[in-house]
């Protein structure tokens, strides 16, 4: 009897289950299995094996899914390495790999049946073979000219006469590029003069090699990006392009990408957020056509699954552009991987679990591959940085701005001097505004950046210091002044704004501190001229809203952008000349040991979106710590005295890259039983990793959704061995929550590698 070991896509090790007589699956296909006295799920052929487990019964496979296997000997390496390195299971993994439509799950097997993927299928139209005679074809199209037939004749003639570039390789045109009404054709099958049939739609692979327009690179381009092919034909796996905004690290990716495409090659290329790097795919688009496959949580369930099933079938020369769930694709025959702005925290999986990082993963995969891997920033993480000055991963760096364009001049403002000589209105300085005007005057756009959306942050009474607060979560309730509501931002909580102070009924409530709405009511007010626009979660509603916001910004129908930090990533804005950062010390007060690091670069960002043509940009910085070492190293680019600073820091305080982290949030609803539950596990595990665990503690914001939270934190020296200590933690978290423990409702969320 054969046994396979199957991973079901739920937060569980692999079942094993009896391959029927006659079945004869592979590893990495997919099957329907039974779980439970009720529940039918797909699963994925992990191990084909002959060892029975020791179990009373075990359950046949119900059906194979698919001919070919879905996951390839590589990716489910990668799934594997997954799961063990962010202490998740492989289910966990394949739950997010997956599109929804290739893991269905139902109750019955009819339910399942009709929750399985089924291609979309589409009328294929091709002359009848007869036809194929020209004597017999215009005999044909004269005898419907005569019986004044002039929509059969004018079917006939489109379907003859289509460009061979819109035949299929059988020769039949897909239904969708005819404009004969399906009536007629069916008509003329049936007289024979046609031939249709239905079937799955056909999208036809891009093909192999080719020839692109590529941009003409300058001096210092051409030598970083003979030195990136230097290092990869060394041997070097992974390099870090370090290149100053504006630098022009796009064509080094694009000269890199027609290389690989031209042998039938396989290109990944990993963007933050695909919305946000709109500019970057129509570029891509110009330039290697329909070769450029989007991939991303905007696109359908259908479309993402169509992808997914065309490139596992794929005989190369693909380009995927996506975000990094494009990490699980299976790409064949994949070459390069190019992972743009690879500092970006977007990268870092949240919530659920897996908790993975894309970049570090991609570089993974990369080895996994035998593929060369890319990784690009102007200000790159210091995990990157010191990988590359140690030599683990290459180095190929542009320090200077692409053509003519100049560094933008950074000036700072100082908001508490503004404030007491009565140079400040609202919440921006006079020299801002005074800059603001000037620009304006010249035909010039303004980029305005607050990292915060929404109109006010919380409303308090001015009588007696009520604030609005979520019901669910221990945080004030933001105001939203277009719609009207308080919105927690966390749970998603709204209510209306009360028109007297719950409390003590004395006195309306008032706006405190300031959002993106906020600022673009009083910009508007100021600069009732100016055409205003703002760009935030709250603004973009769909694609169609932001491609018209971003694209309305481009063609300069709008003087100001207001925005979070979506306006810092990916944009190319020519008329930008000035660029205003609202409140730089809320980025540099956040309560993180990467506060410093991401401070300094999302300023270096946004800073970059000024002066990108001819004409140098200004930047104003608004701070009431304008001595503050990290705004210094910011106005003066001084990127290396940044990363010496927070490395010292970080070597201090015991910090990665000094460390590797451990994060253990706990959850539960009855805070008593929660404290409990912290204070054993934090005892079992001090017992074993001693003063590296920190903790319990509560984190800033300790209750989400009705659930208390409790954190700790274990910190292993880079030295040690990181995968000893995961297996520790494993065992002891399954011995402190197993068996008839009181804390085995208790929810605990690892994350490896914290952000």
């Amino acid at each position: 009897m054969r046994y396979a070991d199957i991973v079901l896509p739920l937060a569980q090790p692999a079942y094993t289950f009896a391959v029927p007589d006659g079945m004869d699956p592979v590893e990495g296909q997919a099957v329907a299995v039974p779980l439970g006295r009720s529940k039918i799920y797909t699963g994925i052929v992990w191990r084909l094996h002959d060892r029975r487990p020791d179990c009373k019964t075990v359950k046949p496979i119900l059906r194979t899914l698919n001919g070919d296997p879905l996951v390839g000997a590589r990716m489910r390496a990668l799934w594997e390495w997954i799961a063990d390195y962010y202490m998740c299971t492989v289910g966990e993994v394949m739950r997010a790999a997956l599109p929804t439509l290739m893991k269905p799950s139902a109750r019955t097997e009819e339910e399942f049946a009709a929750g399985e993927y089924r291609p979309r299928t589409e009328w294929y139209v091709a002359l009848a073979e007869e036809l194929h005679d020209e004597a017999r074809l215009h005999e044909l199209f004269e005898r419907l000219e005569r019986r004044h037939a002039t929509r059969q004749y004018d079917a006939l003639l489109e379907v003859a006469s289509t460009e061979g570039s819109d035949r299929i390789a059988t020769g039949e045109v897909p239904r969708r590029l005819l404009h004969a009404d399906l009536g007629v054709l069916q008509t003329m099958r049936g007289k024979g003069w046609l031939r249709m049939v239905e079937r799955e739609r056909t999208t036809e692979p891009p093909a192999a090699g080719g020839r692109f327009l590529l941009p003409e690179l300058s001096a210092a381009q051409q030598g970083a990006l003979d030195a990136i092919r230097r290092q990869f034909a060394g041997g070097t796996g992974t390099v870090l392009l370090q290149g100053v905004t504006g630098s022009g690290k796009t064509e080094l990716y694009i000269h890199l990408i027609a290389e690989v495409l031209a042998r039938g090659g396989d290109v990944l290329m990993l963007v933050p957020e695909i919305a946000l790097t709109a500019q970057l795919i129509e570029r891509m688009e110009r330039i290697f056509g329909s070769r450029v496959t989007p991939y991303h949580s905007r696109l359908t369930n259908q479309k993402r699954t169509e992808t997914y099933r065309r490139l596992n079938g794929s005989p190369g020369g693909e380009f995927v552009v996506g975000v990094r769930s494009s990490l699980f694709l299976p790409l064949h025959h994949l070459e390069l991987i190019v992972v743009d702005e690879e500092h970006d925290p977007s990268y870092k999986q949240v919530d659920p679990s897996p908790r993975y990082q894309a970049r570090d993963c991609a570089v993974v995969l990369g080895r996994l591959c035998g593929a060369r891997v890319v990784l690009g920033s102007a200000t790159p993480s210091l995990e990157s940085w010191l990988n590359a000055r140690s030599g683990k991963y290459g180095l190929a760096e542009l320090t200077e701005r692409y053509g003519d364009a100049r560094p933008p001049q950074v000036v700072v403002s100082d908001t508490l001097r503004a404030v007491k000589r009565g140079e400040r209105k609202v919440h921006f300085n006079k020299l801002l505004l005074d800059r603001m005007e000037e620009t304006l005057a010249q035909g010039g756009q303004v980029m305005l950046f607050q990292n915060r959306r929404g109109f006010s942050p919380y409303v308090e009474c001015g009588a007696c210091g009520w604030t609005a607060r979520c019901p669910d979560c221990n945080v004030t309730l933001t105001l939203h002044k277009a719609s009207g509501q308080l919105v927690c931002h966390y749970c998603g909580h709204t209510e209306p704004v009360p028109t007297r102070c719950p409390a003590c009924r004395v006195a309306d409530v008032e706006p405190r501190g300031f959002g993106t709405e906020k600022v673009e009511e009083e910009i508007a007010r100021l600069f009732p001229e100016a055409r205003v626009v703002r760009l935030d979660r709250d603004a973009v509603t769909s694609e169609r809203a932001f491609q018209a916001i971003v694209g309305g910004f481009a063609a300069h129908e709008y003087d100001i952008l207001v925005g979070t930090q979506m306006i810092t990533k990916g944009f190319d804005f020519g008329g930008v000349r000035l660029v205003g950062i609202l409140n730089a010390d809320n980025l540099l007060h956040s309560p993180d040991f990467r506060a410093g690091e991401r401070a300094y670069q999302l300023m270096m960002q946004v800073a970059g979106r000024a002066g990108r043509r001819d004409e140098a940009g200004v930047v104003v910085i608004q701070t009431a710590e304008p001595q503050h070492p990290l705004i210094g190293q910011v106005v003066r680019g001084d990127y290396e005295g940044m990363v010496r600073e927070q490395l010292s820091e970080r070597q201090q305080f015991f910090y990665p890259p000094y460390a590797r982290l451990v994060s253990l949030t706990l959850r539960h609803r009855d805070v008593q039983l929660l404290r409990r539950a912290a204070a054993a596990l934090a005892a079992r595990l001090r017992g074993r990793f001693g003063r590296r665990l920190l903790g319990p503690m509560a984190p800033p914001v300790d209750r989400i959704r009705g659930e208390y939270l409790v954190g700790l934190l274990l910190k292993i020296e880079a030295g040690a061995s990181f995968a000893r200590a995961r297996r520790i933690l494993a065992d002891e978290l399954t011995a402190w929550s197993g068996g008839e423990s009181e804390f085995r409702n208790v929810t605990v969320v690892v994350d490896v590698d914290p952000q």
